[in-house]
């Protein structure tokens, strides 16, 4: 990989250590708090990369609220099971109170 997308990985990773418990954002947040408005995916690429590295991956999800993401973590409902544990209710791979629990980069930090 080129060492600016490295240095992509990393800033996603401190922009997702610093979402709250029991509160979830999306890729295109993450993206767009970076500067970089169309690279939804390349976070998730990043999310994918951050096993071990004390990133709460699971409280992050697509625009709509879906858990596109779970079949990156171990176990069939590990992803919901952490979301659950923090209290958000998922319901058909969907955040329910979506816009409750959506945290804001942009605005947030």
């Amino acid at each position: 990989m080129k060492p600016e997308t490295l240095n992509f990985f990393e800033k996603v990773y401190a922009v997702a250590k610093q979402i709250p418990y029991g509160r979830v954002t999306s890729f295109g947040a993450i993206a767009n708090y970076l500067g970089a408005s169309k690279s939804a995916r390349m976070v998730g690429y990043a999310l994918n990369g951050s096993v071990g590295k004390d990133v709460p991956a699971h409280r992050v999800v697509n625009r709509k609220g879906l858990l596109t993401g779970k079949f990156h973590f171990e176990g069939t409902n590990l992803m919901q099971q952490l979301l659950e544990s923090e209290g958000i209710e998922v319901k058909d791979n969907q955040i329910q109170n979506f816009a409750e629990v959506f945290w804001e980069p942009i605005k947030e930090l």
